[in-house]
């Protein structure tokens, strides 16, 4: 089935990544190796087999209450509660109470806090990847690394949560596509294409325009839905400089003077000058900006594959509707889609639950956990969990993802090759896309942003 080459094929391209961070020193340095190709390794003929592993961490037998902070996206919350709800009752001893909190910077700043004056939950919900090194989970979080459940995660998820030797995380959720969400009926209706280059999709946005329907959708009350046309852009930039991730983060490399990096805030800029963005653009909220594209009110919105889990749950009718292309670049040869890692669920040192959070871990590590998340929560990508697959009727826009990892066409998002991501990059996109600053003053002010964030990480060469 096409879905299980999906899942072989994104398999064989995290295991390049997985190559990458295994070869790197500690999380705090920079990358040794070059940063994978674009061709993949040939896919795999047969999926991951669940490892026999040690007994899993035994569950406490007493009553015991747990708190897990997730962020308050629709997806988010639907995946957490799943997984509560089916834990619960396995184990009717166990309460696990789901605190929320924003997405963005402003909840990267309650983590942060929270963990500095030793105030988080018993368990949180965050990102893998370069947002998770700026966490220090050597010093805050519970180290993983000889939990038997360890052994069920698929490889390459590990360097993404990994730190001084140490594994403080497992996957929660699916990879996912970045690229751009598109209604399929607007393209039907207007006889367009799919766009395999920027000069293609701006030719589709006159024609989207020329109809009456705003040709984009962005949802600024939301700052951090701001970033997809910058990140998202990624696999066109190491196209372009198959050495960006290294050379970046040993600081040779800067947005401000590589041009193809510095394309995706002129993206932005663009879209504001030639009034590509809906109305009220600078105040809809994100999940107000899926029902405008499920309703057709706009034609696409640079995304995370994830938002297709929302809008199955709240306009089920309109899911088949949505589509997905990797963000055009000046190459049609070359077009391709930047791939994300799953966040991952994390055990703080300061809690004093730490047997129960063990084994709440490990059922989320668990091909019953990924079980219990789809029976609820629609899949936006492969799961990192080995001996499970994705679903037969996996949605339309999953599909589509699909064939740019089973054609070879995918590349890992840049924080998952780099420790480095600076905090302010929402801001600073905001800023450009709604005509506050232009682009080439956005990524000099994003390098500073970076040169920051690599200080307080200790890179060598900042």
């Amino acid at each position: 089935m096409k879905q299980n080459r999906f899942f072989y094929h994104l398999i064989s391209m995290l295991c390049l990544l997985g190559l990458l961070a295994a070869c790197a020193p500690a999380a705090t340095q920079a990358p040794a190796t070059q940063a994978p190709a674009a061709t993949q390794a040939p896919a795999a003929t047969e999926a991951p087999a669940a490892t026999e592993a040690p007994a899993a961490t035994e569950a406490p037998a007493e009553p015991v209450t747990l708190t897990y902070l997730v962020d308050d996206s629709q997806n988010s919350q639907d995946t957490t509660k799943a997984l509560v709800d089916a834990y619960v009752a396995l184990h009717p001893n166990v309460t696990i109470n789901i605190e929320s909190r924003p997405g963005g910077t402003d909840g990267d700043n309650i983590v942060k806090t929270r963990l500095a004056t030793g105030d988080m939950t018993d368990i949180f919900f965050y990102n893998s990847g370069s947002l998770l090194q700026a966490l220090h989970p050597t010093d805050t979080l519970v180290d993983l690394s000889k939990e038997p459940f360890i052994a069920n995660i698929v490889d390459s998820f590990l360097p993404t949560v990994s730190q001084n030797g140490g594994v403080f995380g497992v996957p929660t959720g699916t990879a996912l596509g970045g690229g751009i969400l598109y209604n399929k009926k607007i393209y039907e209706q207007l006889g367009l294409s799919v766009p395999k280059t920027w000069a293609e999709f701006e030719a589709n946005n006159e024609k989207i325009k020329a109809a009456g329907i705003a040709p984009v959708g962005a949802t600024y009350g939301d700052t951090w839905t701001s970033q997809l046309f910058v990140l998202a852009d990624y696999c066109n930039v190491q196209q372009a400089n198959s050495n960006f991730a290294a050379d970046y983060t040993a600081n040779k490399a800067k947005y401000a003077t590589t041009p193809g990096a510095m394309a995706g805030f002129s993206y932005l800029q663009e879209g504001f000058e030639k009034d590509w963005y809906q109305k009220d653009f600078a105040t809809t909220k994100f999940e107000q900006g899926l029902k405008q594209l499920a309703d057709g009110e706009f034609a696409q919105y640079p995304m995370l594959s994830f938002a297709v889990g929302t809008i199955a749950t709240n306009w089920p009718d309109k899911v088949n509707d949505i589509g997905f292309f990797g963000q055009p670049g000046t190459d049609a040869s070359k077009n391709c889609a930047t791939i994300w890692m799953p966040a991952g669920t994390y055990i703080p040192k300061t809690t004093k639950n730490i047997a129960a959070a063990k084994d709440f871990l490990a059922f989320i590590a668990s091909p019953e956990g990924v079980d219990a998340i789809n029976a609820k929560v629609p899949p936006q990508g492969p799961y990192l969990i080995k001996g499970t697959e994705l679903p037969a009727d996996v949605l339309p826009a999953v599909k589509d993802i699909a064939a740019y990892i089973d054609s070879g066409k995918s590349i890992p998002a840049l924080e998952f090759l780099s420790p480095i991501k600076g905090p302010n990059l929402e801001q600073i996109c905001v800023a450009v896309g709604s005509g506050q600053m232009d682009a080439a003053t956005a990524a000099t002010n994003y390098d500073k942003d970076v040169e920051k964030q690599a200080q307080q990480l200790g890179l060598p060469g900042w």
